[in-house]
């Protein structure tokens, strides 16, 4: 509905985080879609679609306060606290666990994607944004 190109995921990542009516309802090839205020969360071929209602949780980023990490739980702001104390703790900890068995993305990410390069880009835009609203 948004427009945005769409993510494919797999029927592990489906039936990982859709009621199970909702995983009935869509074809086994979907896609994610990463659209932040879209409403739909995953979508098919067939113009057949399950929204935010559908889920079993609250999934990053249609709800910014969901975990960014569907593994580990890091959340933006965890990223925010980093920032903050001038460390990058969290995102380095987040990183190096994420080359582990322990990250297990196509079930508990709903893109099925490592979060990695989103947890990296939110860091540095956010950086980026608090570098410059500092007092000169």
């Amino acid at each position: 509905r948004c427009g945005s190109l769409g993510l494919p995921v797999s029927r592990e990542t489906l039936e990982a985080f859709l009621l199970p009516e909702a995983v009935s309802a869509i074809a086994e090839s979907a896609f994610f879609c990463p659209y932040p205020t879209c409403e739909i969360v995953y979508f098919d071929v067939f113009e057949r679609s399950v929204g935010t209602s559908s889920v079993r949780r609250a999934v990053y980023p249609k709800d910014p306060n969901a975990p960014i990490c569907g593994c580990f739980g890091l959340t933006r702001d965890d990223i925010d606290q980093d920032i903050a104390e001038g460390v990058v703790t969290r995102c380095k900890d987040l990183i190096a666990k994420s080359k582990t068995p322990a990250a297990r993305c196509p079930i508990l990410a709903a893109d099925g994607r490592s979060c990695v390069p989103e947890v990296q880009r939110y860091y540095m835009k956010t950086r980026q944004t608090a570098e410059t609203a500092k007092p000169t």
